[in-house]
């Protein structure tokens, strides 16, 4: 791992891109330059936590079941939340199912 362009080590970038959800993925991937690595942690963090945003949202609107599925994908986004942050600290480039790759065509299209 070496310096991405913020300044940091690549591997603490890439964990920062996850701390705050889809609002550090999109700080990340804005000011990141250089480093692949950290650009793919934070459209990651982007895509899967904004999609977590808006699906509590319109989870929210259902009264009752709505709520209760609400309530079940928070619990799981805190658990994919806090692996992303440990395998982004470890190095490891982690693609979650169907995400990832959506990420790494992101990534490729804005080159």
């Amino acid at each position: 791992m070496g310096k991405s362009s913020t300044g940091m080590e690549e591997n603490l970038a890439a964990l920062l891109s996850y701390l705050l959800g889809f609002i550090t993925g999109i700080i990340f991937f804005v000011v990141e330059k250089d480093s692949e690595f950290v650009k793919f942690h934070a459209m990651q963090s982007l895509i899967t936590f904004g999609g977590l945003f808006v699906l509590n949202i319109v989870l929210g609107m259902i009264p009752i079941i709505g709520w209760a599925i609400g309530i079940l994908i928070n619990l799981a986004s805190i658990v994919v939340w806090i692996v992303c942050m440990i395998k982004a600290y470890q190095g490891e480039k982690y693609k979650l199912p169907v995400i990832g790759d959506l990420a790494e065509k992101q990534i490729k299209a804005s080159v």
